[in-house]
């Protein structure tokens, strides 16, 4: 069986769950025999290398290190769940400075190991956070950086299966957009449910108003009764979703659910968020979105509450101030 490409496809933090379940998936789909696993926690990493080793995937020649230098070098593609992992208790903010710091170490790595990086994803959280970072201090164009987003809305994809009873082909264009935490925008206006908007349904017998505000908090908090119901975040679903980015990034099929990418136009200036988009070997693209004024308002809070999150990071130091980063990377200009 052929594989969709041979450039380096390095997977950063591979020791941890997320992590080595992107490697698993990535060999699985066959994108690449030239597979790169790192990771600063030598012992596990090695755990990790070994389990797929014993997997005996034909063709694939996978490598491991400790040294993000020799792991970034020559690497065509590169994805990030290099951060520490939220824990019961926790929103996706608390994990802000932390991650934050290693989100600058990690695009300040990629400028200097791989500078002809082709696209790299940023899966830890805060995802629009770690991912703005990331594309300041890397010096990659806005459309090699993505962040992982699809996850809210193939929450609520599920949501709507669940409450409807019926397959999920039957559901089309379910979106979340903003951030990627307890703030973003759940859209309605967007969703086809059998040709039928879901607008026209809610409010009705079929979805009466109050079992969709209560399906929208489940879709807000779903990473959250991961947690509740496991004991440990989310792992297996992120790592599929970014690994299908990636794939769409190699050369694949597009990758058509919502991504994290830098905005600057508009009402929306300087921030990484889920837009309408889709991925593909050019990059992300973004497309026009519309939706009702109250889901527009809803954009907007989640918005303003990610610059709140980009401003604490510039008042750490972590981030300069807005106006220096075309200093960092030209390509914010």
């Amino acid at each position: 069986m052929d594989f969709l490409s041979n450039d380096k496809l390095v997977i950063v933090g591979a020791a941890g769950m997320i992590g080595s379940n992107m490697a698993q998936t990535a060999m699985m789909m066959r994108l690449t025999p030239n597979i790169c696993l790192y990771d600063p926690y030598a012992p596990a990493l090695e755990g990790v290398a070994e389990e797929l080793y014993h997997c005996a995937f034909e063709g694939v020649n996978l490598t491991y290190t400790s040294d993000i230098r020799e792991a970034l070098t020559g690497a065509d593609y590169v994805v990030s769940s290099g951060g520490a992992a939220r824990k019961a208790g926790m929103t996706r903010e608390d994990l802000l400075k932390g991650n934050a710091e290693i989100a600058a170490q990690f695009g300040k790595d990629v400028r200097e190991y791989c500078p002809d990086v082709k696209h790299v994803v940023v899966v830890f959280n805060p995802a629009d956070i770690t991912g703005l970072i990331t594309l300041v201090y890397s010096g990659l164009k806005p459309s090699q950086v993505s962040t992982l987003a699809a996850l809210d809305s193939t929450r609520l994809q599920h949501e709507l299966v669940e409450y409807f009873k019926i397959p999920a082909a039957r559901i089309v264009n379910c979106r979340t957009y903003g951030g990627h935490g307890e703030q973003m925008a759940v859209y309605a206006s967007t969703t086809m449910i059998d040709d039928t908007p879901l607008t026209e349904l809610i409010g009705t017998q079929k979805l009466p108003a109050e079992d969709w505000e209560a399906m929208k908090v489940r879709v807000i908090q779903g990473g959250k009764h991961i947690i509740d119901l496991r004991g440990r975040s989310s792992f297996q679903s992120p790592a599929y979703l970014s690994i299908e980015m990636i794939a769409a990034a190699m050369g694949g099929k597009p990758f058509t659910w919502p991504v994290g990418t830098y905005v600057d136009n508009g009402c929306f200036r300087h921030i990484m968020m889920a837009m309408e988009t889709t991925v593909d070997s050019k990059g992300v693209h973004i497309h026009d979105m519309k939706g009702t004024p109250q889901e527009q308002k809803e954009l907007e809070k989640s918005y303003q509450h990610l610059c709140k999150l980009r401003d604490e990071v510039i008042e750490m130091g972590v981030l300069p101030k807005i106006e220096q980063w075309p200093s960092i990377n030209h390509n914010l200009h």
